[in-house]
């Protein structure tokens, strides 16, 4: 056989080689992963604190109707099955006894503000409240004295003993695993808000660990491990301490989730959101009984005029119970109007907008077009068995395509064909778990 001169086959490969570079394209700057799904202007998140029977019983049936979900931070030792309160420590009596003599201070402060709750007394909890608000505002020394006061009563019996931990004045509530359980099926976020409802900032370690892990365990057992991502910390606290703990065993808090592209503004601020830069933006809104519709309302504009906000809906009681209620008829209202304006909002869960942007940001693509295919490859270290939200990619299509199939092994879906100044474009999405899909010229 004749031989090729070796200058000859280096013009074959050189030609292959750009042949192949005509044919495969870098298409990576022209597919993106919008900010929210489907490239909606922002994302909406409903919560409700403290698991009052009425959220269940009033407020839900109306978002069902919507199609709307909620997250509902629940304390898990209402629940009847899962661990009660108690106190992780040395003989209560002896802690009580000691608080005649010794005034307290810094050496025994969170081994007596964690037990004060679990004496058995009416108000000892309003107690244990009330020093655990003075000393996350830093007033520590009207935190002891507080304190010292309460013991006191409770050494001469100034406390009716009712032999019984209150669960955050709201004793009544009945709602069951069960129905827990078929409530997440609905599409609704059942997660933490501790054991108790303690001020977390105020009890030593061993008390604090209690209430984050063991509420998360019975969540576990009785929901599964979906149900342990989220948590918020009674009180909304933010304290240091509290939060370097709970941020080891909770994914997500809406406490914090302190991240550099992440503005955090929260349920007190009077900060604008729409005055921040940052990529997203975390708005709390505390909706209380004396908010009124019209504001909001005007939350929700707020996220619609802009690309970047999160806003999150705080609720507590509803209706005539729990603190700072809602009615039946400003739910209904607030609802509809965002079920109004689902075209330009995202609604969904905190856990679920929580893991999107978290799995955007974490996200490495690679999109290539070759002949009248375009493939999309999609690479993160996140777990995928937890991290399951689908992502939305935007990929504009070339100028002599018509339209885009996603290639499916059960079929081929055809995408709807948009266009916008940077030309025809198609929304598919993919769940960081499948890791690559391809679009087919039409």
């Amino acid at each position: 056989m004749k031989s090729i001169p070796i200058s000859t086959a280096f013009l074959i490969l050189l030609f292959f080689s750009f042949s192949c570079a005509d044919r495969k394209k870098d298409w990576s700057q022209k597919t993106e992963i919008t900010k929210w799904p489907n490239d909606k202007n922002g994302a909406v998140s409903i919560t409700y604190d403290d698991g009052i029977i009425n959220q269940f019983t009033i407020a839900k049936p109306i978002m069902d109707s919507l199609g709307l979900p909620g997250t509902f931070f629940i304390i898990t030792g209402k629940v009847e099955g899962s661990a009660k309160g108690k106190f992780i420590g040395r003989d209560q009596n002896t802690i009580i006894a000691e608080t005649a003599t010794l005034k307290t201070d810094s050496t025994n402060f969170f081994e007596r503000a964690s037990l004060i709750a679990f004496t058995g007394n009416t108000e000892a909890e309003e107690y244990h409240a009330n020093v655990g608000s003075l000393y996350e505002a830093g007033k520590v020394q009207e935190a002891y004295q507080l304190l010292d006061e309460g013991y006191e009563k409770i050494r001469n019996g100034r406390m009716r003993d009712t032999d019984d931990v209150v669960f955050h004045n709201n004793p009544v509530d009945s709602t069951t695993w069960e129905q827990y359980k078929s409530y997440a099926k609905q599409g609704h976020e059942i997660s933490s808000h501790t054991v108790t409802h303690p001020r977390l900032a105020v009890l030593d370690d061993a008390n604090m660990l209690f209430e984050l892990e063991q509420s998360k365990a019975d969540l576990a057992r009785f929901m599964g491990e979906a149900a342990t991502f989220s948590a918020e910390g009674p009180y909304g606290t933010e304290n240091e301490r509290v939060m370097e703990y709970a941020h080891k065993i909770y994914p997500a808090l809406r406490n914090r989730m302190p991240e550099d592209w992440l503005d955090e503004i929260n349920r007190g601020s009077k900060s604008l959101p729409g005055n921040s830069t940052n990529e997203y933006v975390q708005w709390q809104r505390g909706a209380l009984s004396t908010t009124g519709i019209d504001q909001m309302k005007a939350w929700t504009d707020t996220v619609i005029a802009h690309d970047n906000i999160w806003l999150v809906l705080v609720i507590h009681g509803v209706e005539d119970y729990g603190w700072e209620p809602l009615k039946r008829e400003e739910l209904t209202q607030y609802f509809a109007d965002l079920k109004g304006n689902e075209d330009s909002l995202w609604i969904a869960t905190f856990g679920d907008v929580t893991k999107y942007i978290r799995e955007r940001k974490a996200a490495k693509i690679r999109s290539t077009l070759e002949g009248n295919k375009i493939s999309i490859t999609l690479n993160s270290d996140l777990d995928s068995k937890v991290y399951n939200v689908p992502l939305t990619f935007k990929t504009y299509l070339p100028d002599d395509w018509n339209g885009a199939n996603l290639i499916k092994k059960e079929g081929n879906n055809l995408l709807e064909v948009m266009s916008d100044s940077g030309g025809k474009y198609v929304f598919c999405s993919i769940p960081i778990s499948e890791g690559k899909i391809q679009l087919a010229k039409v």
